[in-house]
């Protein structure tokens, strides 16, 4: 079985070869520079010479501020353009897709656990775009997996857990956010739960997967750097304006997941071991 992944120089994309290197799986890995999955013949063209089984579409914009301005058009076109060109490609040569969507696709004003099947209403551009993305895919007719997933983080690339390590190393105390409630997810967690999917031949449509457990960003970032002697002080959001809406409850439900025989750790526990590998 070959796979091919795109988004290779993300945190994800990155994640996903250290994983099918470790399990000794064949594998193709495009970047943007390889692969512009926005230009729809270049996709084709990759997709005839390559031949796929399995295409792990982790490629995405992920600015979520600048997407609401400057960044919009590029935002539009690798989220939604591009996802349907790697979606169609997927079809057209019988592979098996498994795309990276969002929590932000919910307005986080549910009170408790979003399902796989709850209403969607994205209220930042950002998540316009994932979401159109996955009525792209859907569209496609592909044999696909949607998989929604929230506060990523990781060994590879920018994220929250070395943004509060930078920050720790300059200042005693840092305040950070309590009023936003979500599950943090390690791109490891993220990246074998993608191969379950294919190993288990689950049943393709959306799914949503982090790491079990709620948490604030102030409890992340808490447990971040709890064996440090840097103070982490709650905030509320209105401290930190953004441009981009941020959901404030926005716990997705993991039961679909674990149905499918995969074990979730908790966020604590994927932390533990992100740190301390």
């Amino acid at each position: 079985m070959k796979y091919l992944i795109t988004g290779a120089h993300g945190q994800l994309g990155q994640e996903l070869q250290k994983l099918l290197r470790e399990r000794g799986l064949t594998f193709v890995a495009y970047d943007s520079k390889a692969l512009d999955i926005t230009n729809r013949e270049a996709v084709m063209a990759t997709f005839k010479a390559e031949q796929p089984d399995v295409v792990l579409h982790a490629a995405a914009y992920t600015k979520v501020d600048l997407a609401e301005d400057e960044g919009r058009a590029m935002n539009w076109q690798v989220n939604v353009t591009g996802t349907k060109n790697i979606a169609d490609a997927t079809k057209q040569y019988g592979a098996k897709l498994v795309a990276v969507s969002t929590d932000y696709v919910f307005d986080g004003l549910n009170v408790g656990e979003y399902r796989e099947t709850d209403p969607v209403n994205p209220r930042n551009a950002y998540g316009r775009a994932k979401l159109a993305g996955e009525l792209a895919v859907i569209e496609s007719g592909a044999a696909a997996y949607i998989v929604r997933t929230s506060w990523v983080f990781g060994e590879f690339g920018n994220n929250f857990v070395y943004t509060m390590q930078r920050l720790a190393e300059s200042h005693p105390k840092l305040t950070v956010v309590n009023d936003q409630l979500g599950r943090p997810t390690w791109t490891r967690t993220l990246a074998e739960f993608m191969l379950h999917l294919i190993a288990v031949e689950a049943t393709y449509g959306i799914y949503h997967l982090s790491n079990d457990e709620t948490a604030t960003w102030f409890d992340f970032a808490k447990e971040i750097l709890k064996d440090t002697t840097v103070v982490v002080e709650p905030v509320t959001s209105a401290e930190f304006p953004q441009k981009a809406y941020r959901p404030k409850h926005s716990v997705m439900n993991l039961e679909k997941a674990k149905e499918t025989g995969f074990k979730i750790p908790s966020w604590r526990e994927a932390l533990k071991r992100f740190l301390y590998r």
